[in-house]
């Protein structure tokens, strides 16, 4: 698991009740999987499969599914079994129009709250997010910049927002999987960058206009008339998880 997706599953408990022990393992590593784009929407997530594959019984398979169904990841059907959800086109519109109202308002605060260390830090994951993209690893690079979004809300300092924002940025994740029409990654670096020279500056308005242009246009490259659930099988995508 990559550092960024550790730093990312610290916060798990704010958008999933955590099962105990092994299946908070297992529910971890798939967790971080969807995210960067390993595991595809739509793929079947056998429990014997992803037993075998974590040397896990059924039933602690299971609990770790159930705690990914219940932050939206995963879907369970009866009678078929999980599934890597797989959102709809209204879910697409919706999950944007909701950070496209709370993300703004979450960048305002963070400009009134940040610190030269967070700063710092924020800049750290830019260059990691930049790094991802030049060695190709475009799963990582999506991984690291919705972790962005959910760095800004943690620098706001307000839980609540942060978990809605956590959500929604996993929900998005999904969304961009299926529906990103663009060649390059989900957040260009040049709205990050401008984000992060407002929040140097302390500038809350420009940061909460930046923030809400930036939010507008992930919404305005999705092709909603296209899917794919084209991708990797369970056990290639999990393989060396």
């Amino acid at each position: 698991m990559t550092n960024a997706a550790l730093s990312d599953s610290s916060h798990l408990h704010e958008v999933i009740a955590l099962p105990p022990g092994r299946a908070l393992e297992i529910c971890r590593s798939l967790h971080s999987a969807i995210l960067e784009h390993k595991l595809v929407p739509g793929l079947k997530l056998s429990e014997d499969e992803v037993g075998e594959i974590y040397g896990a019984s059924r039933t602690v398979v299971r609990a770790a599914l159930q705690a990914l169904a219940h932050s939206g990841l995963v879907s369970i059907e009866k009678n078929r079994g999980a599934f890597v959800a797989k959102p709809s086109v209204q879910e697409a519109h919706e999950v944007f129009q909701a950070r496209a109202l709370i993300e703004p308002a979450v960048a305002r605060l963070a400009a009134d709250m940040i610190t030269d260390a967070q700063i710092k830090r924020l800049y750290a994951h830019l260059e990691a997010e930049h790094k991802a993209l030049h060695d190709g690893d475009m799963g990582k690079a999506l991984l690291l910049s919705g972790n962005f979004h959910t760095e800004i809300a943690d620098v706001a300092d307000h839980r609540v927002f942060a978990g809605m924002v956590r959500s929604l940025i996993s929900r998005s994740s999904l969304v961009i999987a299926l529906y990103w029409k663009r060649s390059d990654t989900a957040c260009e670096s040049h709205s990050h960058h401008a984000l992060m020279d407002a929040l140097e500056k302390r500038d809350a308005e420009a940061a909460e206009s930046i923030q809400k242009s930036h939010i507008i246009d992930l919404h305005s490259g999705l092709d909603l008339r296209s899917k794919s659930d084209q991708g990797l099988s369970l056990s290639q995508a999990l393989q060396g998880e």
